[in-house]
């Protein structure tokens, strides 16, 4: 028969017991499979400009964004969609760009993407770097983008 103490001492056993099951560690980053994801997010972003979808340039920045793409840093997603609409008004792409290099954070949440831009013949006449963030598993969200005029 359990007396009262020794019913307690029981169920906390339990429930160590059963709180030490659910502590386990997180399965490794694999940084492999994120610069794969961010390199194909990127290529997609870019994909925005040649298939002129404003629209879908804009899904892929994250609300609080930072662009330093005008004489000032263009600071949220509003800001950087309105700006950026210019380059998506003409029939023609006034540019491309494709990413190079790409590094993931060994904990898979930031990653920076770089490369370099291509003028309408396809001559590489500048660089980017946009830095980006895992906002859920498979979900890359831009939140830093700068050019360079350096090819």
């Amino acid at each position: 028969m359990l007396t009262p103490r020794s019913a307690t001492r029981l169920a906390l056993g339990a429930l160590l017991l059963w709180l030490s099951a659910c502590s386990t560690t997180p399965p490794p980053i694999d940084r492999a499979t994120l610069q794969r994801q961010v390199t194909e997010t990127e290529i997609a972003f870019a994909k925005t400009m040649a298939d002129r979808d404003h629209a879908a340039f804009t899904r892929f920045l994250a609300d609080d964004t930072v662009f330093f793409s005008g004489p000032t840093p263009l600071r949220g997603k509003q800001a950087v969609a309105a700006w950026w609409k210019r380059f998506y008004e003409t029939p023609q792409a006034p540019f491309s760009w494709k990413p190079d290099k790409v590094e993931v954070l060994d904990d898979g949440s930031l990653a920076i993407s770089t490369g370099p831009v291509f003028d309408p013949g396809g001559k590489a006449v500048s660089s980017f770097t946009s830095v980006w963030r895992q906002e859920s598993p498979g979900v890359w969200r831009v939140i830093f983008d700068k050019g360079c005029n350096c090819p």
